[in-house]
């Protein structure tokens, strides 16, 4: 399944990252991951404290990812719409639904402050990079100035995150598409009269 150039550790990183998106933090067993990963008991211990060591560096590995994807649109090259647009628009499978919005629905990773950390900080960094950006279209004129960055951020977040849900529970991805079409026809920018 994985890369025989991949070290036990990767291994074991990758498919714990794998099973904590299909199964949730309980259905993740040493077991599970070992046989995923193709990795013997003393190896996972000899990398790993235990179960909650290997989660929390899976934890922390998803949530990098997640802003790396958000980084690679967002810190692109066009207006701020345009950067936004390519966020909500960018390629996603919708009805897995998002491996870090997952995570906040898993009573385990919520009630552990150790591996909730990691999906808030994520989540916090996310909000605040879509800040900047709708920042930088309000000072460009982009925008309607009565728009309020750190709320057009957090509603761009939660309507990604909600139409994952939507989806998910629909088993369509069309609920997805239609927030994400309603947001950016909200966010459409201003035009000047010539």
């Amino acid at each position: 399944m994985y890369s025989p150039l991949m070290s036990t550790s990767e291994r074991l990183i990758e498919a714990t990252r794998e099973l904590l998106w299909e199964r949730g933090y309980v259905g993740t067993s040493p077991k599970a991951v070992q046989q995923a990963a193709g990795a013997g008991q003393g190896s996972m211990y000899h990398h790993f404290a235990g179960k909650p060591d290997l989660a929390l560096a899976a934890i922390r590995r998803t949530c990098e990812e997640l802003g790396a994807a958000a980084e690679t649109v967002l810190g692109g090259e066009g207006t701020a719409y345009a950067r936004i647009e390519a966020y909500l628009l960018r390629e996603r499978n919708v009805l897995r639904g998002c491996p870090v919005g997952r995570l906040t629905m898993d009573p385990e990773v919520i009630a552990d402050p150790v591996l909730r950390a990691p999906v808030d900080e994520a989540l916090g960094r996310l909000r605040v990079r879509l800040a900047e950006v709708v920042r930088e279209g309000l000072d460009g004129g982009e925008f309607s100035a009565s728009l309020d960055a750190d709320e057009i951020a957090a509603t761009v977040v939660s309507t990604v995150q909600g139409g994952y849900v939507l989806a998910r529970a629909t088993g369509s991805r069309t609920p997805f598409d239609s927030a994400v079409r309603g947001l950016l026809s909200l966010l459409t920018p201003r035009t000047t009269a010539g």
